[in-house]
């Protein structure tokens, strides 16, 4: 484990220093990323704002932080030995237990000398002449690389709405997103708690059990499916790590990167008997494997319209009081918001001392000293618990300042909504790298196979260009302008871009609504980055070579060249077929 803050020696500032690479953030794709440059012989300096490793694992420490992916599939797949050495205990692991596998990962590959905590990223300029960017830091650090890294997350910047009087509130005032990590005591305490989102969905049940009081302030209801979480036994363990490589390999060709039962056929073939017996045998193995209870949930709204109604019905039996079921039942899309994952979240407001509040007429007007005022009636709390959740995909971004060719900063180019080819670089800005960037299947993949296909990708891109010398690789213009269009064509079919979600940047005012993630399916979108790389990386120039361009050797990327299984990879490639990838 790391030392704490206060045991760590001071470092003295980084001057002059020069690195191949320079990556930006130490969670698992920092570290997976710092693994693999290390692996290839090139020098790295990772800078990570907080005091350990984990990036989202590290910060989100709320009440029943968990992850929603199955534990067995929610880890690096890139070694087999750590595959077997690491046991899971829980069907959905909860975040000490992931924070402890990011450790271990850490010290396991020898990864902590190589990175420098407590220390923010706060400008990244590229110099044209030296062909480098020179990055700094809030400690003073001042570096330069050929490589700029951008390991920042996709939720990691925590949103926090100005609401009128925040600063008047007697009490704590707590983001979910930035937790205290030494933990927050409720007990006998009057708690408000602002959102009804995942981490508010995880986290009200427990406040509940210590609060006297609970009172939630819900703008938009949310759809959300039992976990049924357990623990694992040591048989189940061993039978999938009897034959781990056939799961991780069964898990690259799903749409979302790891494996479950898919049905394919349409919901509107089906009848209503049979619908609701597959619902309901859905909804008993609980989690996000809900949504593949049949083919055609995210395209047609008919059939959605299915689905919804038997979540809504499944909360009006599961909420005792009428009025308060009725606000807990959306009514938009299913699946068009993240669809989140519960354990008791619905029954938790049959509890005498907890209370709704419906925000979404009438808005939260201000903060008090006691508490929150909504329509005219100030609601006494001694706590407030903001899960309001994140400035997702491009919040980590906006926090540094990242120039360009030409003194363009990236959110200058970005004002209009992110503009990236392939999620992984951006034209203008050579040699910098996004991990799971928008316009990449990100969020809407299991995120460590998604990390571990980036990185793999822009390593063996790197290595390619110290193969045949070359010094700058960037997109050229209209390969990213067709991709850019193409994400948005592609996410117009699906229903998920009828919702105003954190998707689109809703949930941050002023934001441009662009559906950000690349919502094709990662099996199609692997394929694409395949063929890029294949094709000598065609769509982008590959500058200052020394020798021939030749066929990109492969060395990371050889995995993830699978063929693509057309029949199982659900109507999110349909729709990539409908509007050809470009």
């Amino acid at each position: 484990m790391a030392p704490s803050i206060q045991n760590r020696p001071e470092l003295r500032p980084e001057v002059g220093a020069v690195f191949d690479a320079v990556v930006v953030g130490a969670g698992f794709a920092g570290m997976y990323m710092l693994h693999r440059l290390r692996g290839l012989g090139f020098s790295a300096r990772v800078y990570e704002a907080g005091g350990g490793v984990g990036g989202t694992w590290y910060w989100n420490r709320y009440p029943g932080a968990r992850c929603d992916v199955e534990s067995m599939q929610y880890s690096f797949s890139f070694s087999e030995e750590l595959d077997q050495q690491w046991d899971w205990s829980e069907k959905y692991a909860p975040q000490p237990e992931i924070l402890s596998y990011a450790n271990h990962v850490a010290d396991r590959f020898d990864l902590r000398q190589h990175i420098r905590f407590d220390t923010r990223v706060t400008a990244a300029t590229y110099d044209e002449t030296a062909k480098s960017w020179r990055i700094e830091t809030d400690r003073g650090d001042q570096v330069t690389a050929k490589f700029c890294i951008m390991a920042v997350g996709c939720l990691s910047a925590a949103n926090r709405p100005p609401f009128r009087g925040r600063e008047e509130f007697r009490g704590p005032v707590y983001h979910t997103g930035e937790w205290p990590h030494e933990g927050v005591d409720f007990a006998g305490l009057r708690v408000g708690v602002v959102g009804t989102g995942s981490s508010a969905i995880q986290s009200i049940p427990i406040i509940a059990q210590q609060a006297s009081a609970l009172t939630v302030f819900q703008r938009t209801a949310t759809y959300s499916v039992p976990a049924w979480n357990e623990k694992l036994t040591p048989e189940y363990r061993k039978t999938i790590k009897a034959d781990y490589p056939a799961l991780r390999a069964k898990a690259r060709a799903r749409p979302t990167g790891f494996y479950f039962p898919f049905n394919m056929q349409p919901a509107l073939e089906a009848t209503p008997e049979e619908r609701e017996r597959q619902y309901q045998e859905a909804w008993e193995r609980g989690g996000l494997p809900f949504l593949g209870a049949y083919g055609d949930l995210l395209f047609e709204k008919a059939a959605n319209d299915t689905i919804a109604e038997f979540a809504r019905r499944k909360i009006r039996e599961l909420v005792k009081d009428p009025t308060t079921a009725e606000l807990l039942c959306p009514d938009n899309v299913f699946g068009c918001k993240r669809l989140c994952v519960d354990t008791g979240y619905f029954e938790t407001y049959n509890l005498p001392h907890v209370e709704l509040v419906d925000v979404s007429k009438t808005p939260i007007e201000r903060f008090t000293a006691q508490g929150i005022e909504v329509d005219g009636v100030e609601y006494p709390l001694d706590a407030i618990v903001c899960a309001t959740g994140f400035a997702a995909m491009t919040g980590s971004y906006d926090r540094m300042r990242i120039t360009g060719r030409d003194g363009v900063t990236l959110a200058e180019k970005w004002r209009a909504g992110p503009r990236a080819y392939l999620g992984v670089a951006s034209t203008g800005f050579p040699n910098l790298f996004t991990i799971t960037g928008p316009g990449s299947p990100s969020v809407l993949a299991s995120m460590i196979q998604a990390i571990e296909q980036h990185v793999d990708w822009m390593v063996d891109c790197m290595a390619h260009m110290r193969d045949i010398g070359a010094e700058t690789v960037e997109p050229i213009q209209h390969y990213e302008d067709e991709w850019v269009e193409h994400v948005n064509d592609v996410s117009k079919i699906s229903l998920r871009s009828t919702c105003s979600s954190w998707y689109v940047g809703a949930n941050i005012p002023g934001r441009p609504r662009v559906f950000m993630p690349y919502i094709g399916g990662f099996p199609v979108y692997v394929q694409k980055c395949n063929e890029v790389m294949t094709n000598g990386f065609e769509g982008f120039i590959v500058g200052g070579a020394s020798a021939r361009n030749e066929a990109p050797r492969v060395r990371l990327t050889e995995r993830w060249r699978v063929p693509l299984d057309i029949d199982v990879i659900s109507p999110a490639a349909i729709a990539a077929r409908r509007v050809p990838v470009v």
